[in-house]
């Protein structure tokens, strides 16, 4: 791996599922790890629910496994040192399922985060057959502080607030956002890259960015996974199809930023919930 002191080596690994079908998205992972290995990375990101396809309806139930399944574990002992977060389906109970990532490393999933802020609109149908997540999720592997969301978390703002709270020294996100999924003129692509680099810059904080290049049905995803740095610069970017995108994330750099624009250090956390706690009785009648 390439980490030291002063830096990591972070990645995306870009690709397209084939609905359904794990064991041909297991394999393309094994490659594209595989890859990430070479290029001596610290950290790979796949892309939301990448061991399964992201249109599934039905078929949630068959594809699903649980947290530990040899399957993940398989993937987790390929990674080796390097930490690599991967989309799936959590069975969490007798008919209710996740839309989850496993962050696994030397064999073991070092935890899971599931999606907070399903998607219901437009031609999204998460809520239909995923129950929500009730956390947020950081992971320190090797000394690097990692945030890690699920596509739609970060059009929550509370959300990103909440998990920028704690510090993480990258955040990583795992998306599937095909083209006009969402209703009215929204540009996906354009509109990604200024959330992505807004958080960045707002935060202090780096992020990697993970999504699919290709077809599912009528479905268009239109890659760009990304590494955005600590002001907002996008570092490294995928060209179409399928591959490895990194970049070096430089922890002085990181920290420059966030004494440049304090955000952490001003947040203010108690006037913020106790704003939020007022809200709260309006909306409840109190």
């Amino acid at each position: 791996m390439s980490h030291s002191a002063e830096g990591y080596r972070v990645a995306a690994a870009q690709m397209n599922c084939e609905l359904g079908h794990l064991e041909a998205n297991m394999s393309v992972h094994r490659e594209l790890i595989a890859e990430a290995r070479s290029q001596r990375a610290d950290v790979l990101v796949f892309p939301e629910l990448s061991l399964t396809g992201y249109g599934l309806g039905a078929r949630v139930p068959a594809v699903a496994m649980a947290a530990d399944d040899p399957r993940l574990l398989r993937l987790a002992r390929e990674a080796g040192e390097m930490l690599a977060v991967v989309g799936f389906v959590e069975r969490i109970g007798r008919g209710e399922f996740a839309n989850a990532v496993a962050c696994v490393q030397n064999g073991e999933v070092l935890a899971v985060h599931r999606k907070v802020n399903l998607c219901t609109y437009g031609a999204h149908e998460e809520g239909k057959v995923f129950s929500k997540g009730q956390r947020l999720t950081q992971v320190t592997s090797r000394g690097l502080a990692c945030g890690v969301t699920i596509c739609a978390d970060l059009w929550n703002p509370g959300l990103v607030h909440a998990a920028m709270l704690e510090r993480p020294d990258v955040l990583l996100t795992s998306i599937n956002s095909a083209t006009g999924m969402v209703d009215g003129d929204f540009d996906d692509q354009a509109n990604w890259q200024m959330c992505l680099r807004f958080y960045a810059m707002m935060y202090g904080t780096p992020l990697v960015m993970a999504h699919r290049s290709g077809a599912e049905g009528d479905a268009w995803f239109w890659g760009g996974s990304c590494i955005v740095d600590a002001g907002g610069r996008v570092l490294a970017r995928a060209e179409d199809g399928v591959g490895v995108v990194s970049a070096d994330l430089d922890m002085a750099d990181i920290e420059a930023a966030r004494f440049a624009m304090p955000t952490h250090r001003d947040a203010d956390t108690p006037l913020v919930a106790s704003l939020m706690a007022r809200r709260a009785r309006v909306e409840r009648g109190e």
